[in-house]
């Protein structure tokens, strides 16, 4: 059942592996302190966001309960 087609796409597979592997860079000092300052503000995003989340949560829950007591008077 090994016939040269199953040999040319096993021997292209594995050069696809190999080259992948060999192309991998380290990459610069900059570019980890780059992302660690982005999430950090993202996440300081998130949490000056929650309060905002939180409200607004709360405020159509107690919109919807309003509603239905206005609604059975």
């Amino acid at each position: 059942m090994f016939n040269r087609k199953n040999a040319l796409i096993l021997g292209a597979g594995s050069t696809a592996v190999l080259l992948v592997q060999s192309a991998s860079a380290a990459l610069p000092a900059g570019v980890g302190t780059a992302m660690t300052a982005i999430e950090t503000d993202a996440l300081a995003m998130v949490d000056l966001a929650w309060p905002v989340v939180t409200a607004v949560a709360v405020s159509f829950i107690l919109f919807k309960i309003f509603k239905r007591v206005v609604s059975k008077v």
